[in-house]
């Protein structure tokens, strides 16, 4: 999906391919305890999230979905370097009439905006290698106003099995089927990404493993979460 003129149709059948993934795995749940633990601080306040290379917008739907579930006061915003991304995660948050907001941005060679209370991003770390991956990581510690998160995939035999049998399983697209295996060889393993994580200077983050074969890496402005 990184591959630049890649045919429009071909795209979208990617990413909605990859939505339905993720859906099953629950990305979004994960980014969930935090934005309660945020919300308790100050339940008068609305809460800014932003969405680190949204893809399809289907992590920032589901967040908005669970916002809405449980209560809580969300804005959510979604940002990628792609427009054809860009479009249909408007048009399928409009078809399910959710509150999201969606702007084109290249998170790597650009600052991410500020004033957002939590910022994160799902499954993007391991298209990067390890500059860029820093680059990332500091830039989104940097946008932050309280908490940055970052859900991706640990590289592993394990890993690779899943993922080569989920992306047949759950998407008829080519794209998706080449893409996932692929994704597993370029993501890292946990002690790289506690390697990355300071280099990046986020003293204290947190770095959980949880299924299937995902790591978790969270890290708040004011210390650990209690």
């Amino acid at each position: 999906m990184d591959q630049p003129g890649l045919n429009p149709l071909e795209h979208q059948a990617a990413l909605i391919g990859l939505g339905r993934i993720n859906n099953l795995t629950r990305s979004a749940s994960c980014f969930f305890p935090h934005i309660r633990r945020l919300a308790k601080q100050d339940p008068l306040r609305r809460l800014r999230i932003l969405d680190v290379a949204c893809g399809g917008g289907d992590t920032v739907r589901a967040i908005s979905r669970l916002g809405k579930r449980e209560g809580i006061d969300l804005e959510v915003h979604g940002c990628d370097i792609s427009e054809e991304a860009l479009s249909l995660a408007r048009a399928e948050a409009k078809t399910e009439g959710l509150e999201a907001h969606f702007f084109q941005t290249d998170a790597i060679n650009a600052p991410l905006p500020d004033g957002y209370h939590l910022i994160c991003t799902s499954l993007f770390l391991h298209h990067l290698n390890e500059v860029n991956a820093e680059t990332l990581l500091r830039s989104m510690a940097a946008a932050t106003l309280d908490q940055m998160v970052v859900n991706d995939l640990i590289r592993s035999h394990l890993d690779l099995m899943i993922t080569w049998m989920g992306t047949r399983l759950l998407s008829r697209s080519s794209i998706v089927q080449i893409d996932g295996p692929l994704s597993v060889g370029g993501a890292f393993q946990l002690d790289e990404v506690a390697q990355l994580a300071a280099a990046a200077g986020l003293v204290g983050a947190e770095i959980t493993r949880f299924w299937p074969e995902r790591f978790m890496l969270s890290w708040n402005r004011n210390g650990p979460s209690t």
